[in-house]
């Protein structure tokens, strides 16, 4: 898995935590594009520290997804994704993680992803607020998309993101990567193994 590349669209709670789940699987590339910067409320559910306040979210993952495995390559970009530059970010890659902040950005770029790079695979995410009933959380696939979370839009609009449910879905998209990327290696299930 050390020549796969995965782009992620977005350096928040989904991004973050997915890309440190990948370098922990073995990914050797990944390409992370995104504008923010770290901020306070963001260290109760985002992988940064209380000493990366301030820094630019996509450099300050870059360190820490290095100190998990420093022969990675984590190329970074700090930019607003939008239609005019995502082509030069992810059309390298073998799959594309999508974890923006709001609805409207992620349907453009499911769009724009179907349309002008449709053979590569885009993991979104849909319905991570809350908190309790894991059980509901599910993946629904279609074609080359698929979409994790329990994809339900909050009565009330203060239920917060919390650490629990954002980092099961972006556990979710960095499952259906490794699913994806190894389609054609046999599982074993071999229960004698020690965890």
């Amino acid at each position: 898995m050390a020549s796969k590349c995965v782009g992620i669209a977005g350096a928040g709670g989904l991004g973050s935590n997915a890309a440190a789940a990948l370098v922990r699987a073995g990914i050797g590339r990944l390409v992370v594009a995104d504008f923010d910067v770290v901020e306070d409320s963001n260290l109760d559910r985002q992988f940064y520290f209380p000493d990366q306040t301030g820094q630019p979210k996509v450099y300050a993952l870059k360190n820490n997804l290095l100190r998990i495995n420093p022969t990675a390559f984590v190329r970074v970009f700090h930019e607003k994704i939008t239609p005019d530059n995502a082509r030069s970010f992810f059309s390298s890659c073998h799959v594309v993680v999508e974890a923006f902040d709001n609805a409207e950005e992620k349907e453009w770029f499911a769009v724009w992803m179907d349309k002008h790079l449709p053979r590569i695979p885009i993991i979104m995410a849909s319905g991570i607020s809350g908190w309790g009933h894991p059980e509901q959380m599910r993946v629904q696939r279609t074609s080359n998309m698929y979409v994790c979370g329990h994809q339900v839009e909050p009565e009330k609009k203060e239920i917060p993101l919390l650490a629990p449910r954002v980092m099961q879905v972006a556990m979710m998209q960095a499952d259906l990567v490794l699913e994806i990327l190894l389609k054609d290696i046999p599982q074993t299930h071999d229960h004698n193994v020690k965890q």
